[in-house]
């Protein structure tokens, strides 16, 4: 079986902006291109990315970006009532944003490591111990 791994919305932003941590992302990339492992999204998180980029640099540049991604093998996960009260589970038990919460609701559903950056958000959760979540850090 292959490894499943869970794109949270700052390491796509990271690969997208070329930041610290890129050629992670894009070594994770090219593992979901030669099929080595299944890369996930859900599509809330990816709905983060959009309005980041639309903001930053406007609707058309956007939508680009929006297009050259799902050009990749990154398979989108809905937001199902499972992830839902799964997120709403992270969301109280722990301090984050809605959206962290969904993506690491998506990685603990889907059995897949989180592909993230954000220590803020994350390094509570994985300092306790407690969760059935692994981390793959980007920087």
């Amino acid at each position: 079986m292959r490894n499943i791994v869970v794109l949270d919305a700052c390491a796509l932003i990271a690969y997208i902006k070329d930041e610290e941590g890129a050629d992670i992302v894009a070594d994770v990339i090219d593992d979901a291109e030669a099929g080595r492992v299944v890369l996930l999204i859900n599509r809330i998180n990816l709905l983060e990315i959009y309005y980041d980029l639309y903001r930053s640099k406007g609707e058309a540049y956007a939508r680009n970006i929006m297009h050259n991604i799902m050009a990749f093998d990154i398979r989108l996960v809905e937001f199902t009532e499972e992830i839902f009260f799964e997120a709403g589970r992270f969301k109280a038990s722990y301090k984050m944003s809605l959206a962290d919460s969904i993506a690491i609701a998506t990685a603990e559903i889907k059995g897949g490591e989180l592909l993230t950056a954000d220590h803020h958000e994350f390094d509570p959760i994985e300092a306790a111990g407690t969760e059935n979540i692994r981390f793959h850090w980007i920087r």
